[in-house]
């Protein structure tokens, strides 16, 4: 099969790629390559991949020198034109749209740039599936879509309309306008809400990341809320996992319209002192920490249930919060040279 991933560059999409070319899958892998966080993990994670930084340019198919399988375009969503362009070229038979801006703080003092790239871009890529069939569009939304809800464990069958940050909203639009496509035009769309992935080459923006980082530095930790949160932390293999399950099994053609979307999370929150416990513990060293007020657009407990992502695709997360732990901090150590 020929799958096209975007956001290649990027944590999520990195992982999903590699695992499609490690079971003999053909990818073209995209991104833009935008400066939210620093280039140098971006074009590491590349790299890995066996795409040299300075062959990369916008708009020029790059072949891998790792996988035979894989080829990596510098492209920006936005650009219709050269993602009909793409899709005309290359006929994929499937996509796994992983490039958004991320970050909830972020959209705050930025919201332009995630109207342009959530959703301009994911419009491009509807049009672009509609005029060039593909058999499925799995797309990451995310935890964030739940907003202001309450009743915990979050379901897919509640109600989500009451976002508290412009990147929730713009995730719930990605849902909405994949339902208008799929009832329109019989695209098969799966939505994935993604609950506090993380793991090796994540992002650096994220918690886990900032806490290491301060903690090697002797530098104190920002613990919003005072501590009193927490998150369906969810290791990056057992979101590639369900990712991968949920591709290879389209909505059936009998689904009017061929529209999913389900929770992708670990099923079992973790307090966020907890989690801290669990990166004191495996780095040896007690944080100090800066107890502050929780933050405009944050919420106080992320809990996937993954009930019907378990009965229809197996789909069952393994790995631990301390196992998951110890393997980003060894990556972190030797890709820093700590």
């Amino acid at each position: 099969m020929k799958y096209l991933v975007t956001g290649t560059a990027g944590f999520i999409g990195f992982h999903v790629a590699n695992a499609l070319l490690a079971r003999g899958d053909e990818v073209v892998g995209i991104d833009r390559i935008n400066d939210y966080y620093n280039l140098n993990l971006k074009f590491a994670r590349l790299e890995d991949s066996g795409i040299p930084m300075e062959e990369i340019r916008y708009n020029r198919l790059i072949q891998s020198s790792r996988y035979p399988n894989y080829r990596f375009v510098r492209i920006n969503l936005e650009d219709a034109l050269k993602v009909v362009q793409l899709f005309q070229n290359e006929r994929f038979d499937g996509i796994i749209h992983l490039a958004a801006q991320a970050g909830v703080r972020y959209s705050i003092e930025n919201p332009h740039t995630y109207i342009e790239s959530n959703i301009s871009a994911f419009i491009n890529l509807l049009e672009a599936c509609r005029n060039y069939p593909v058999q499925h569009l799995v797309y990451a939304s995310s935890s964030s879509v739940y907003g202001a809800n309450q009743k915990i464990p979050f379901s897919t069958t509640d109600n989500v309309d009451q976002p508290v940050s412009l990147y929730a909203a713009t995730k719930k639009s990605n849902e909405l306008m994949a339902h208008t496509y799929s009832h329109l035009f019989q695209i098969p769309t799966t939505g994935l809400r993604f609950f506090t992935v993380y793991g090796p080459w994540g992002r650096p923006d994220m918690a886990y990341f900032l806490f290491t980082e301060a903690i090697l530095k002797g530098k104190p930790i920002k613990v919003f809320n005072h501590g009193n949160m927490a998150r369906d932390f969810t290791y990056v293999d057992d979101i590639v996992q369900g990712v991968l399950k949920v591709l290879d099994q389209p909505p059936k053609k009998d689904l009017i319209p061929p529209y999913r979307i389900y929770n992708i999370g670990n099923n079992a929150p973790v307090p966020l002192m907890d989690f801290i416990t669990a990166i004191e513990d495996e780095l040896g060293v007690t944080a100090q920490k800066e107890f502050l007020p929780l933050q405009p657009g944050d919420v106080e407990q992320t809990y996937a249930d993954v009930q019907n992502l378990i009965d229809e695709f197996g789909y069952q997360p393994t790995t631990t919060v301390k196992e998951g732990i110890k393997h980003f901090i060894a990556w972190y150590k030797k890709f820093y040279k700590v």
